[in-house]
């Protein structure tokens, strides 16, 4: 399959500005691909080569990509880095400079898929010494065949910033159409991504044997479940009332999201975000290898530091000394952990998803051998108000961030990657109104003045729709930042910039620069009102009225932890608003 297709794909893909759109090319260019290569054109429109559990990046350095693109077009770096500076995209510059190359090639070979990708594949997997030579003359090698088209794309990709903010869902609907029948059949597709986290593996089934083969899809240990999230209320009343008056409260500790998976001794850590952190926790690796009872399982953990003198927990921030390569043994003396055990998905051969809650419950009791390192999550039934805040308020003196409530109905399943009203966080901050923080997505950016001048002065931030799979403007931010903030943030925000509003953002907001969908960022407000400009729940509450944060505050905490649909939805926020006008009807 030549790798012009799937360019001119990306091209109209990133010229419009209408979501449907996006996905009926995206299905032309899937119906075009071989069975064969599915998965790695899917990986590819990633901007990716496989799973990001995997934990294979491509990796290549801005500097070495501009250094490749001289090389194959004959002109000087410093050239190239000028212009880059002018377009804010090394692919838009790549393009230009491979229009009036210096140097005619006589003996290019049109560039296929397959060898595109597996030269991606090569300079991924090449470490050690000689691997930057390496990596840039295959790399040269690449774009010295390519078109200027080509090329542009191929750089984007190696350098991580393809642009095409091409969504999960997206991808999901045009497997559905292309290879399923019809948008109908998507949630037995998204049910397969859900309990693999491997959308080219799901591809490729789909493509090859047919919807009916997506139904079997099975839990495996060592593919990562995407995790479910919660709902969030402010109120022990409300959540009982929406949990069917009982629950089971549990501490919602204030530490890393795990998911564990065991088979016989190998033991292999997710986080949140499903990258693999086995490297990060031996100690959470040792502890799962002798304590959990079972030749396979997934279980799910918080990862808590812990003072060793004292055993009080400490914060998130602590964790983060974790986050390192080298002198991982150090940071494990100076940090030590405790796994509060949650939620139990697979155990010997059995899929523990479809289950309700309580019976996972049993299942997380039965199989984990509590010790100083490894508990299981504390928790109570709850079933009045009373007994409900009665053990937030026990949560909270003992340091944890406060409870999640979860239900025990017979429908209580597993949402793998879904956020449902089945579990609640109910937090300290959620008491008093609007000291809830949001963890909004920059789409965003408006040019800054007078001190500011030269960078941004202001983002637009949304919600995320997942119903709708779109990010609806909720506020605009320019207070909160520091001047090391203000210079980070460009930086950060720099490989999602595009030339025009995202397809998966709904604004009537006109901005300086706009981005796609990527960084999350967390924000305090002092209250949710309606209001006719932002797109947030438009229609929800009255009619030609959306919602919008008044005061916005960006509380300096950046959500490296969250993907863009894993920020805050619009119907928390529907929630939030209703909850402020009982408390004034109150």
């Amino acid at each position: 399959m030549k790798y012009s297709s799937i360019a001119e794909a990306y091209e109209k893909i990133e010229a419009t500005t209408k979501r449907l759109e996006m996905t009926d090319y995206l299905v032309e260019i899937l119906k075009e691909t071989p069975t064969s290569l599915i998965d790695k054109v899917v990986y590819l429109t990633q901007g990716k080569l496989y799973p990001d559990f995997v934990g294979i990046e491509i990796g290549i350095a801005e500097k070495l990509a501009v250094r490749a693109v001289a090389r194959s077009a004959g002109h000087r770096e410093k050239d190239i880095e000028e212009d880059m500076q002018k377009t804010g995209d090394l692919g838009e510059t790549t393009q230009k400079f491979m229009k009036k190359k210096t140097q005619a090639t006589f003996f290019s070979v049109p560039l296929t898929v397959e060898r595109v990708y597996e030269t991606l594949d090569k300079m991924a997997n090449s470490t050690g010494s000689g691997s930057v030579d390496l990596k840039l003359s295959l790399l040269a090698g690449l774009l010295s065949d390519a078109s200027p088209s080509e090329a542009k794309y191929i750089v984007r990709t190696v350098t991580g910033s393809l642009r095409l903010g091409i969504a999960d869902m997206t991808v999901l609907d045009a497997l559905a159409v292309a290879f399923g029948g019809g948008k109908e059949t998507r949630e037995q597709l998204e049910r397969a991504y859900n309990i693999s986290s491997d959308l080219g593996r799901v591809a490729k089934l789909v493509a090859e044997e047919g919807i009916e083969r997506i139904k079997q899809f099975k839990v495996l240990p060592g593919e990562p479940i995407r995790p479910m999230l919660a709902e969030r209320l402010s109120s022990s009343a409300e959540i009982l009332e929406k949990l069917g008056g009982k629950c089971r409260a549990e501490y919602k500790y204030d530490g890393e999201r795990i998911q564990a998976h065991k088979k016989k001794d190998e033991v292999i850590l997710f986080s949140r975000r499903l990258e693999n952190i086995t490297d990060q926790y031996p100690d959470g690796v040792e502890y799962i290898r002798k304590h959990v009872k079972a030749e396979e399982a997934i279980v799910e953990a918080e990862a808590v530091a812990v003072d060793p003198e004292t055993g009080e927990m400490k914060p998130f921030q602590e964790l983060m000394h974790r986050r390192r390569k080298y002198g991982i043994k150090e940071a494990m003396e100076e940090h030590p952990i405790t796994l509060f055990m949650f939620d139990v998905l697979y155990v010997d051969g059995k899929d523990l998803t479809l289950q309700p809650y309580p019976v996972r419950h049993r299942y997380l009791e039965k199989i984990i051998e509590q010790t100083d390192n490894v508990k299981v999550a504390e928790s109570t039934i709850a079933e009045n108000p009373e007994q409900l805040e009665q053990f937030f308020e026990t949560t909270v003196e003992s340091g944890s961030e406060g409870i999640i409530c979860k239900s025990v109905n017979e429908d209580s399943v597993y949402q793998a990657g879904a956020r449902g009203w089945l579990w609640i966080k109910y937090k300290r901050d959620y008491r008093s109104e609007m000291t809830d923080t949001l963890d909004l997505v920059v789409v965003g950016a408006f040019h800054g003045r007078g001190k500011r001048a030269g960078t941004y002065g202001a983002f637009l931030l949304a919600a995320y729709d997942p119903d709708k799979d779109v990010f609806e403007t909720v506020t605009k931010v320019g207070t909160g930042f520091t001047d090391a903030d203000l210079e980070k943030l460009p930086k950060m925000l720099n490989k999602h910039k595009i030339s025009h509003k995202h397809p998966r953002v709904d604004s009537t907001l006109d901005v300086d620069v706009w981005f796609e969908p990527a960084v999350v960022i967390e924000t305090r407000g002092a209250e949710i009102t309606l209001s006719p400009i932002h797109t947030c729940a438009m229609n929800v509450i009255r009619k030609e009225s959306g919602l919008a944060m008044r005061f916005p505050r960006f509380t300096g905490k950046y959500r490296v932890d969250k993907s863009a649909e894993d920020a805050t939805t619009t119907q928390e926020l529907v929630e939030m608003y209703r909850s402020q006008l009982k408390k004034i009807d109150g």
